[in-house]
C-alpha cells in the first residue's frame, strides 16, 4: 500500500483545516496528561444537526499521531476530532507506578479529558485498547452523550494469540539508531499482516511510533507498560466483554477489521453483526491489526457513518 499525499485524503466536499492545537490536563495524582485537538473547519451545512465531535483513543502503546490523517480528513468535513495520549504514552507524563497503566485508571483520565473539552455529545473511534475504553465507556455515557462508536480492530472477544504477540516485542528495543531501523524491524515483524506495505509505509508508520530525543530515536511509551502483559501465558482466561458490547446496542456501531487481524477474527465479527440491531462492518483490505487508517476509503466509510449519527 502506497503513502498517499496528504492532499488526496481531502476530497471536493472539504473545507481549509484550521491548526491542530496541543492541550494538557491535570490528574489528582499529579500527572500531566497530554493531547491534541483538530477544530472543526467551517462548512456549509448540509443538516440541522452539526457533524458529532468525535474522540480517538488509541491503542496500548500508541499516541495521537495514529490519527494524524482520520483526523485532518474528519476536521476538513465539519467535525471537532480529539484524540488523547494515555499516561505513560506520547506527550502525556510517565506514571512511577506501572501499576496505573489500567484501564481502570485510563479511564478515569478519559472522563476527566472529556469533562475538561466539555464534551457534551461525541463519538469514540477506539483503536484496539482504545475501543475496549469505548465498551466499558457504554457503562458511563447514554446514547444521548456517547452517541456512536467505531471499533477499529478489537471487539468483545480477544484472540489471545495476538496478545502473546504484543506481549513479546512490548518494551524491547526503545532506542534506535533511525526510524529506518524502526522501519526495517516492523517489516520485519508485522510484514505478514502488511503484505502490501512498501519501504515509504513502513517508514511512515515508525514516525508515528517513535520520536527523536538525546541523539536517539524512541519509541513513544514508557517501557514499564510491558508489566502489564508480563503475567499472561497459556492459562490466562479471555476476558468476557460481550455484556459490555451488548451495552452499545442502543446506538450504531462501525466496526473496522483488518483482514489479516490475528486479534479480531471473522467468527467474533460475524456475532457482532448478529447481535446487535445497527452495527455494520468494513473489512480494510490487505492489512492487520490494527488498520492505520490511512486511505481514502476507509475515510469515507467512516464518515458516511458518522452521517447517520
Amino acid at each position: 500500500m502506497a503513502s498517499a499525499p496528504q492532499e488526496a485524503l481531502v476530497n471536493a466536499d472539504t473545507a481549509p483545516a484550521p491548526p491542530v492545537v496541543e492541550f494538557t490536563w491535570q490528574r489528582p495524582d499529579g500527572l500531566t496528561l497530554s493531547g491534541r485537538e483538530w477544530p472543526a473547519a467551517k462548512v456549509a451545512p448540509k443538516s440541522a444537526t452539526p457533524p458529532v465531535p468525535v474522540l480517538c483513543l488509541p491503542g496500548l502503546s500508541r499516541n495521537t499521531r495514529d490519527f494524524n490523517e482520520i483526523a485532518h480528513f474528519l476536521q476538513c468535513c465539519g467535525h471537532r476530532v480529539i484524540a488523547l495520549d494515555y499516561r505513560g504514552r506520547g506527550k502525556s507524563d510517565w506514571d512511577p507506578d506501572w501499576r496505573n497503566y489500567a484501564l481502570t485508571v485510563e479511564d478515569k483520565d478519559i472522563d476527566a479529558a472529556i469533562a475538561k473539552l466539555n464534551l457534551d455529545r461525541f463519538a469514540v473511534l477506539g483503536t484496539s485498547r482504545g475501543g475496549l475504553h469505548a465498551l466499558a465507556m457504554g457503562l458511563r455515557y447514554p446514547a444521548s452523550r456517547m452517541a456512536a462508536v467505531i471499533l477499529n480492530d478489537i471487539g468483545p472477544h480477544i484472540e489471545m494469540r495476538a496478545i502473546h504477540r504484543i506481549a513479546a516485542t512490548l518494551g524491547h528495543h526503545m532506542k534506535n539508531g533511525s526510524h529506518e531501523e524502526i522501519a526495517a524491524k516492523l517489516e520485519h515483524t508485522l510484514g505478514y499482516q502488511f503484505p502490501g506495505f512498501v519501504k515509504a509505509d513502513w517508514l511512515r508508520l515508525a514516525h508515528q511510533l517513535a520520536s527523536e530525543r538525546d541523539g536517539h530515536v524512541v519509541m513513544d511509551y514508557d517501557p514499564a507498560l510491558a508489566h502489564q502483559l508480563a503475567s499472561l501465558d497459556d492459562s490466562t482466561p479471555t476476558p468476557d466483554l460481550w455484556p459490555l458490547y451488548e451495552k452499545l446496542t442502543d446506538r450504531p456501531v462501525l466496526v473496522l477489521r483488518g483482514e489479516h487481524s490475528d486479534l479480531l477474527s471473522p467468527d467474533t465479527c460475524r456475532r457482532m453483526m448478529e447481535s446487535h440491531p445497527n452495527a455494520a462492518l468494513k473489512t480494510v483490505p490487505g492489512q492487520g491489526h490494527a488498520p492505520v487508517l490511512w486511505d481514502g476509503e476507509t475515510h469515507k466509510t467512516i464518515s458516511e457513518f458518522l452521517k447517520s449519527v
